[in-house]
């Protein structure tokens, strides 16, 4: 990997752990040192995900198998029109969530069966994996303290549901360390940051800054 290349970051974790702040800290150094960046999430990414992340976060009941699909139809859109082309011409694609949440939270936390969520998710992307996958991690009950009393529908789940979802993310990162990082989403911003730029920088995305800047 060069600094010329395309390159796709994803960042995962439970609701509340503060991946929105990460992608925000990266996406700001790697344009201050010159690196095209195309921040997006999922779902809402595109006109498309924004109807269905409305529909499925904060609309009526949606059985498990069909909230699934509807995630699936959302990156499949998602990965066609903005993530392929952007990581083509050589841009830094950043994106909070990808297809492990899919697969925690439909496969994990609905007891769907990862693997098959997987499979699902892994069509409808066309096997396009994230060159770095971060996930923040924090326990159930911080990320629930964090929300506050406002919750979309997969938040208000209970804990033991959140608790599967936070275990599966975490034995995905272990079961392929090279492609995943792992961050205590407890610490200050600044650390955790640090950490993920340190990566980032290992990678060849960017040069490390001289010493004492950003």
């Amino acid at each position: 990997m060069t600094g010329a290349s395309g390159v796709f970051i994803a960042f995962e974790g439970g609701d509340g752990a503060g991946k929105s702040t990460q992608v925000r800290l990266l996406a700001e150094v790697l344009r201050a040192r010159g690196r095209q960046v195309l921040v997006t999430r999922q779902p809402g990414g595109t006109e498309l995900g924004v109807a269905i992340r409305d529909l499925v976060l904060h609309g009526d009941h949606v059985s498990p198998r069909a909230e699934a699909l509807l995630f699936a139809a959302d990156k499949a859109h998602h990965v066609d029109v903005v993530i392929r082309p952007a990581v083509a011409a050589g841009q830094v694609v950043i994106t909070d969530r990808y297809t492990d949440s899919a697969v925690a939270y439909q496969g994990a936390g609905r007891d769907l069966g990862a693997d098959e969520v997987h499979d699902l998710q892994m069509w409808a992307v066309g096997d396009l994996v994230p060159d770095l996958t971060v996930v923040v991690d924090v326990p159930s009950g911080e990320g629930r303290r964090r929300r506050g009393e406002v919750h979309d529908r997969l938040e208000s789940e209970a804990d033991d549901f959140h608790d599967s979802v936070r275990q599966h993310f975490l034995a995905v990162a272990r079961g392929t360390p090279h492609r995943y990082l792992v961050v205590d989403g407890t610490i200050p911003p600044d650390a955790v940051h640090a950490q993920v730029l340190a990566r980032v920088e290992a990678m060849g995305v960017v040069e490390p800054a001289p010493r004492g800047l950003s």
